[in-house]
């Protein structure tokens, strides 16, 4: 199996490089500027990158950073008016945004602790 950071890539417009957070799994994306890997969660600090050698290099940063982000990949964005990164297609929408269903509160889950048969 070819590791993400050597898969050939085709990039078509502004991209960023995500994945989550081994800790909590939150979404996280590679900042702008950094030498080594340095995550946030904040879309807008990401660095946005559009050729596929830049792609490719950001994505051999995160890979090195297997302790702290898994899954990395590169992931399409626009271009705000104000310049800063929004999600390129549905699928970073949710998870930027988070899950599309509501989750259950802990009143839910202690009430179903309770149930006896």
């Amino acid at each position: 199996m070819t590791a993400p950071h050597e898969q050939k890539l085709r990039v078509t417009g502004p991209v960023v490089v995500t994945a989550n957070r081994t800790g909590d799994g939150a979404v996280i994306y590679l900042s702008a500027g950094a030498t080594a890997a340095l995550w946030s969660t904040d879309l807008g600090r990401a660095a946005v990158v559009t050729t596929a050698a830049e792609a490719s290099a950001l994505l051999k940063t995160a890979a090195a950073d297997d302790l702290n982000a898994i899954g990395a990949y590169v992931a399409p964005v626009t271009l705000g008016a104000d310049g800063r990164a929004q999600p390129g297609n549905l699928r970073e929408r949710i998870r930027l945004a988070g899950p599309t269903v509501p989750l259950p509160t802990a009143a839910a889950s202690e009430r179903e602790a309770h149930v006896h048969l």
